[in-house]
């Protein structure tokens, strides 16, 4: 009997498990149009850069918010979990 499998680079170190809390920073400050790309996230404008902030979000929803970033050209600054 096969049981559910890990997502991809679930092997790694440090690969975030279900349910995290993460802080995204994006260079710049993104207008309207950008910021609906990112319903699922609470979104706070800084001086020099966006934070990103989301709440109990699995790998495949960090991935999706993380590919999203790199499709509308957006600067990644970084990317942590939050305790």
């Amino acid at each position: 009997m096969n049981g559910p499998q890990p997502g991809p680079g679930a092997d790694r170190p440090g690969a975030p498990s279900a349910g995290g809390d993460f802080e995204i920073r994006v260079r710049g400050r993104i207008g309207d149009s950008f910021r609906s790309a990112f319903g699922e996230v609470t979104v706070r404008l800084r001086p020099a850069e966006t934070v990103l902030y989301g709440v109990g979000l699995d790998q495949s929803a960090l991935y999706g918010i993380l590919d999203r970033i790199q499709a509308l050209g957006l600067e990644l600054l970084e990317v942590r979990r939050l305790p």
